[in-house]
């Protein structure tokens, strides 16, 4: 079952169980991957359909920030469940000294010596961890590393 049928089914399961969250986020993460196939006229895989989640995922966490300097605690903790929902759809995260790891074995890959290599460690390393890890976390490694 692709990833878009897994949606599908946990949509109509959310409707069923009037689980609002659950459904508002499906709904939404099912509109940015129609929008992305009506305007490229593509048929996402499940690649292009993780894609989409996380950055679902990355542009909520990126506004918790804002919310807790307006002392919305309430949407910091709606944003929190909305996350949750969408990060049962992504691939296991590798944690911290995965990444690490990663990066290390790509910067001997592609021989890089200073912080002037970083472009070509980064273009090598970002499809390794697509979906897995979390960009800038993979960009400070990658600075502390080539340092």
């Amino acid at each position: 079952m692709s990833l878009k049928e897994v949606l599908q089914q946990d949509l109509k399961t959310a409707m069923k169980e009037k689980d609002s969250i659950r459904k508002s986020v499906i709904t939404m993460t099912r509109a940015g991957i129609l929008q992305i196939e009506k305007d490229k006229k593509i048929e996402l895989d499940d690649e292009g359909v993780i894609e989409v989640i996380a950055k679902g995922v990355k542009q909520r966490k990126d506004s918790i920030p804002e919310f807790e300097k307006g002392n919305r605690l309430d949407l910091v903790e709606n944003i929190q469940k909305e996350i949750d929902v969408l990060m049962a759809y992504l691939p296991q995260q590798l944690s911290e000294d995965e990444v690490s790891r990663i990066v290390a074995d790509t910067i001997i890959e592609v021989g890089a010596q200073s912080a002037k290599d970083m472009g070509k460690v980064m273009s090598a390393l970002m499809p390794k961890v697509k979906g897995r890890a979390d960009g800038k976390l993979v960009n400070i490694l990658v600075k502390q590393q080539l340092q």
